[in-house]
């Protein structure tokens, strides 16, 4: 797998894709072209692996993306489950269809911080729910645009 770490991901230049990958939907955020800041893209529902990658491959090429930023679902403790090899096998498994720099970011409670903030906004569930997955990206995305700049 093509993983690359912070120093590779600061040399490179151009928007990143940040991708919060949960079981049945993915949450996008893009940054702009000079990583200052994430913006919520959007939230695909997962299908099959194809159709997956088929969906964030055109989104990769719609918006001239340098790097993936994804998730990774580490554990309170710091360990790594179940869902941590999954999201290291879709990354290998895209990889192989198409070569572009992946960097994973430890997302431990990124989700929670975004829903305590929408609400804190006093956002209907309804809402929360459609926001959630998108807002967690351009959380954990902003997280290594930070990082980046420190």
């Amino acid at each position: 797998m093509a993983l690359i770490d912070l120093e590779q991901l600061k040399s490179s230049t151009g928007p990143l894709l940040g991708i919060d990958p949960g079981t049945k939907t993915f949450g996008l955020a893009i940054s702009d072209g000079t990583r200052l800041i994430a913006s919520p893209l959007e939230t695909i529902r997962r299908e099959k692996f194809s159709k997956d990658a088929e969906k964030l491959l055109t989104i990769i090429d719609d918006n001239t993306v340098s790097a993936l930023v994804v998730g990774l679902p580490v554990n309170m403790d710091g360990s790594h489950g179940p869902r941590t090899q999954s999201v290291r096998d879709f990354c290998s498994n895209l990889l192989k269809i198409r070569d572009i720099p992946v960097f994973l970011w430890d997302e431990r409670l990124s989700t929670m911080a975004v829903t305590r903030t929408m609400l804190a906004d006093d956002m209907s569930r309804k809402k929360r729910a459609q926001n959630v997955d998108k807002l967690a990206a351009a959380y954990i995305l902003q997280g290594v645009l930070d990082r980046l700049r420190a």
